[in-house]
């Protein structure tokens, strides 16, 4: 951990903390910032920002008395966190090490995913494609059982790689009470799918969640794709929360709003569909006319030539617009 870093969180530490929500947060809604990713370290920035709970690592060198002390934080100030690891790839050793400790550090469950970029940029030909679908198969069956031999969930996020058509195959594969999904409200209006399409078609899946509103804005090749404050973009928050609660009553809610530029989603290109089988003109058509019926309210956040105080305002800005729209209207109070 750099130096500066830790002196950020060891001082958000010491602030009292503000009222807190029951909504937690994960790292990447500090892209600015950047404070530790490691379980104690973020717990601590989180409760001191009124959050609830985390999605966060635990540090390679970790201790017996380092996961204890993580337990004791989250049983003293009623928070929790959420175990963020890698998949196995040929030996699940170090992945079982992580989820061996991560429970005995109090977590409730494991976030992962199979694809750490995004498919329209990672792969440049259906082979490519198919060959990372046969890694993530290979590394799902190492990674499943341990999730059960240890009975911790394990919720694999939709992160812009697989579409609401094909995920819920993966989980009918492994049919697993202790594997399911990590939904991310946002990821999938990047493969074109609508957000309580995505939301409906994994729910019975629900694991844990990333909580976030979107704002699209339309560009030559396609779309601008951006977080917004939560109450801002397009998802049908008021009707997500409750249904992912009616299939998984003590899902958590953990907010991954990045404060960034946004993303562009080039679906008019010939590149975007290398890894469909066939462009699907009809998602095409009713994802272009979704941008065009919702211009953002505002602006679209970027960082892009602020300077870093300036960056950090807005981050700070849209965290706690977010806490008060999650402590109002969604009722995470």
């Amino acid at each position: 951990m750099r130096r500066r870093e830790f002196l950020v969180t060891a001082a958000a530490a010491l602030q009292p903390p503000a009222q807190r929500i029951t909504m937690g947060v994960s790292p990447d809604s500090f892209a600015v910032r950047r404070p530790p990713r490691t379980a104690l370290e973020f717990l601590q920035l989180a409760r001191a920002r009124g959050f609830g709970g985390v999605q966060a690592a635990l540090p390679q060198d970790f201790t017996p008395d380092y996961l204890k002390n993580v337990r004791e934080f989250c049983s003293k100030n009623g928070t929790y966190w959420e175990l963020l690891a890698p998949l196995p790839e040929d030996d699940p050793a170090p992945f079982e090490r992580l989820v061996k400790a991560g429970k005995e550090a109090g977590a409730d469950c494991i976030r992962s995913v199979c694809l750490s970029g995004r498919r329209y940029e990672t792969f440049r030909s259906m082979e490519d494609w198919k060959e990372f679908v046969r890694r993530s198969h290979r590394r799902l069956a190492l990674a499943v059982p341990v999730a059960e031999k240890h009975r911790l969930p394990l919720g694999i996020e939709n992160h812009k790689d697989w579409t609401a058509q094909e995920m819920p195959e993966i989980f009918r594969k492994y049919s697993s009470e202790y594997f399911g999904a990590c939904i991310d409200f946002g990821n999938n209006l990047s493969l074109l799918d609508e957000p309580m399409e995505l939301i409906e078609a994994l729910a019975p899946w629900v694991i844990n969640t990333h909580i976030k509103d979107m704002g699209v804005e339309e560009y030559a090749d396609g779309f601008l794709l951006s977080e917004v404050p939560l109450g801002k973009g397009i998802v049908d928050l008021k009707r997500a929360v409750p249904l992912l609660r009616s299939k998984r009553p003590g899902v958590r809610f953990t907010m991954d709003t990045l404060v960034r530029d946004p993303l562009r989603i080039p679906c008019l290109t010939e590149q975007y569909w290398v890894t469909f089988e066939q462009p699907d003109a009809r998602r095409l058509a009713r994802m272009l006319r979704l941008v065009r019926a919702h211009p953002p309210r505002e602006p679209l956040p970027r960082v892009t030539g602020l300077s870093r105080d300036q960056a950090l305002a807005l981050e700070d800005r849209i965290l706690d617009e977010c806490r008060a729209y999650a402590a109002g209207p969604l009722g995470l109070a």
